[in-house]
């Protein structure tokens, strides 16, 4: 039987953060998936309310000490990684001290979202996929979760399209009822940009309220889940009209095995249009 690879990206996961419907899952469903035989790897940012004592983080030297250039200012990447023992799992956590050395995940103590928010999402969604270039490990499905992974679908279908490591990634991207006020940022079409990604593809983020970059996320994805039980018919609705498959809220007491089975759905795609 073969093993396929998954790459879970999330903007949170239990412990680490508290209990949501995102993090929750995102704890439990690559436990699930790798007991199922498959491998995984697993991505958050390392927001600098995580005690890296309680939980152990660790700096791995071999993958850090790139800089990523974000609205032309040099961001050095730092990557520190964590296991969490009963799910013999290991986390990679995205780290720099602009972004993520603050006491807080994305709002001040007023709950105002940082002004930067735009620019920690570009510099976590790159630097994730930089980290797995240089792990060498080619995923078949990379799963992402939540807002803050919003650019990834868009960076495998444009810059890294003609990566070999992506060449067969096929991307999920899960929407949750966590909502923020307001845009993301302005400017933000302009800090997005790398590689050889057109004007025309990074329009498509044009719109960064909440719903705006979550469709923009849908559209450069291979298939789309329903994270939260209560969540805008909008989304659904958007990707129904893109022809991409929709998997709806699942019951936290089965959602692992619908979702293996939604990825075997995605994965096999390709196999229906060339047969």
């Amino acid at each position: 039987m073969k093993k396929d690879r998954i790459l879970y990206v999330s903007q949170e996961i239990t412990p680490y953060l508290p209990e949501s419907d995102m993090s929750y899952i995102t704890r439990h469903l690559p436990q699930g998936i790798q007991e199922k035989g498959n491998e995984i790897r697993t991505f958050m940012p390392r927001f600098g309310c995580i005690n890296e004592r309680r939980h152990q983080l660790h700096e791995v030297i071999r993958l850090s000490g790139m800089n990523l250039i974000i609205n032309d200012n040099d961001h050095p990447l730092i990557i520190k990684v964590a296991s969490i023992q009963p799910a013999r799992m290991q986390v990679y956590f995205i780290d720099n001290e602009d972004f993520f050395q603050r006491k807080a995940v994305l709002t001040n103590e007023a709950g105002k979202m940082f002004a930067d928010n735009d620019e920690r999402t570009v510099f976590f969604c790159r630097g994730v996929l930089e980290t797995v270039k240089k792990l060498g490990w080619a995923p078949d499905v990379i799963h992402c979760h939540g807002w803050m992974t919003s650019l990834i679908p868009l960076y495998l279908k444009t810059a890294f399209k003609n990566d070999p490591l992506y060449a067969n990634s096929k991307i999920i991207y899960s929407v949750y009822n966590n909502p923020f006020e307001k845009t993301l940022s302005k400017n933000f079409t302009k800090k997005l940009g790398m590689g050889e990604i057109s004007e025309e593809e990074i329009n498509t983020y044009s719109d960064s309220t909440f719903e705006g970059i979550n469709k923009a996320a849908i559209e450069w994805s291979d298939g789309i889940i329903i994270g939260s039980e209560n969540i805008s018919e909008g989304f659904i609705k958007h990707a129904q009209e893109k022809g991409i498959p929709v998997l709806e809220y699942q019951n936290p007491e089965d959602f692992v095995e619908s979702y293996s089975d939604f990825y075997d759905q995605v994965m096999a795609e390709d196999v229906v249009l060339a047969g």
